[in-house]
């Protein structure tokens, strides 16, 4: 069986520093709580596309596959100043 921080090391160390354990599957509640945005943030990020999840019958669920993905994709936009 594959060690779960070398097959998420992202989420892992995210996971880590939150004190959270890893799930087999997580809520968008739970996604919400380990990113500390709103449930609707991930809902919205779901719906345009920009984060994976998993559509059961009425809920969405995240493996982690899913999230770590999601971390080694995204970027963070560099701060700019206003004009």
């Amino acid at each position: 069986m594959t060690d779960s921080h070398t097959r998420y090391p992202l989420l892992t160390q995210i996971l880590s520093i939150k004190n959270l354990p890893l799930q087999p599957m997580y809520s968008t509640g739970a996604v919400a709580k380990i990113f500390e945005v709103s449930a609707r943030a991930i809902q919205n990020r779901v719906a345009a596309g920009k984060m994976p999840a998993r559509d059961l019958p009425g809920r969405m669920r995240f493996l982690p596959d899913d999230l770590e993905a999601y971390l080694a994709n995204s970027k963070r936009r560099p701060f700019q100043r206003a004009a």
